[in-house]
């Protein structure tokens, strides 16, 4: 395929995909969290078969797994992994995606709805004037995080197969709930996704690479106080919303989201209800460096002993539980599959923006189960919010990013 017929082939995928909703749902406990991404798994099960593919299996998860033999012997057998589904900020789980021609400026997403990306909040669309975008209207994510991963999987098998390109043994993982805690590649088995490394393809501006991510922690704090009417509450009640706004004002503002940036750790109040008889408070936990996390998890433990202290007859639980590890801490010595994606970049002529991400990826899970799995772009910009967009040549250099691992690692270790 040429550059046109790719990025023909990836939009046409693309824009199927997004017509099924696979919102995941952090809610609920199930792995799937929702029927959508039971939906996204069928599909792509039956394309992986009309593609050819071998061992395609879904198993009770929704955990989407295939293998295509390899037509080169003694070269390392690599997985390619993206998540099915999109993310949950409160927007329409429906997407409605538009192509436009940018010519610079503020764009205008949905003029029936007043929404707009306004360039002076994002700066970055000024180096894609004259280039086709996609975007949402406004009114949900554009979903490109992941199903843009998804595409590109599912283009590059497609142009292997058709186009009879040299390969060594690939095999695919397509996972669930990824943005309800990686809980898809914390299930996924690994035996039958047997690879010497992995990559995932997951989000970023052309040329970004991941192989740094926090360490994630979620804290539950549940608070339990005493209720009884309040005109007669002097020396009775203990008001369990007053006991949570006391545990978070143990936090300093300054170690929040909004107040950290590049390889700052910090402390989220994602969370906070309550009633007169319980209250309940989620705090997340990020933090790149093994020793600052463990301390700050210390750290919320010591809050909710003290707090616990000055509330006696409450009663305050708190659960921490690891969500992620850095993927950094598993890589080990041998940095091959690190090496290969900067080799890559330099043959297509993209320069490499190297990232320690603020966040986690299926590659943060599968890399603390033992199996190294680093990140590279999808060439989208904005996650987790209606101003996301996708330009289609940078989705087009993604492509070229995999299809260049594969050849390259078709050509065994120099």
């Amino acid at each position: 395929m040429d550059h046109q017929q790719k990025a023909q082939a990836l939009v046409e995928r693309f824009l199927s995909y997004l017509a099924i909703s696979s919102q995941s749902d952090p809610k609920v406990k199930e792995v799937p969290s929702t029927p959508g991404q039971w939906t996204m798994a069928r599909v792509l099960e039956a394309g992986l078969k009309e593609l050819g593919l071998q061992e395609v299996h879904v198993d009770e998860h929704g955990n989407v797994t295939a293998l295509l033999p390899g037509t080169v012997k003694g070269v390392p057998t690599i997985g390619f992994v993206a998540h099915v589904d999109t993310v949950d900020v409160g927007l329409s789980p429906d997407i409605h995606p538009q192509v436009i021609h940018y010519q610079g400026g503020d764009v205008c997403l949905n003029a029936q709805k007043d929404i707009w990306i306004r360039l002076k909040e994002h700066p970055e669309l000024k180096s894609h004037i004259g280039q086709d975008i996609l975007f949402t209207d406004g009114t949900s994510v554009l979903g490109a995080d992941n199903k843009a991963g998804v595409t590109n999987i599912m283009t590059a098998l497609e142009i292997l197969v058709t186009e009879q390109v040299p390969h060594g043994d690939i095999r695919v993982a397509f996972v669930p709930d990824e943005e309800t805690g990686l809980r898809g590649s914390k299930c996924l088995d690994l035996e039958r996704f047997k690879v010497d490394f992995a990559y995932t393809v997951d989000g970023g501006e052309k040329g970004q690479i991941v192989y740094e991510t926090y360490n994630a922690a979620e804290v539950h704090v549940e608070i339990e106080g005493v209720t009884t009417h309040p005109s007669s509450a002097k020396g009775v009640l203990v008001n369990p919303n007053l006991i949570a706004v006391d545990l978070i004002g143990n936090f300093s503002r300054l170690e929040t989201p909004e107040n950290t940036d590049v390889r700052e750790g910090y402390y989220w109040i994602k969370n906070m209800s309550g009633n007169p008889a319980r209250a309940h408070v989620q705090i997340n936990i990020r933090d790149f460096d093994d020793a600052t996390f463990e301390a700050r998890k210390q750290y919320v433990r010591e809050v909710v002993a003290l707090i616990a202290k000055r509330y006696p007859r409450a009663k305050i639980e708190a659960d921490i539980e690891d969500i992620y590890r850095n993927i950094s801490g598993g890589l080990g010595e041998d940095r091959y599959p690190i090496d290969i994606m900067y080799e890559a970049l330099k043959s297509l002529g993209i320069e490499a923006k190297t990232v320690a991400m603020r966040g986690g990826t299926d590659g943060s899970a599968l890399t603390a189960r033992g199996l190294v799995t680093p990140n590279y772009f999808t060439g989208s910009y904005n996650h987790h919010g209606y101003a996301e967009f996708m330009p289609i040549d940078d989705f087009v250099s993604s492509l070229d990013m995999t299809l260049k691992v594969i050849e390259l690692i078709a050509r065994g270790r120099q």
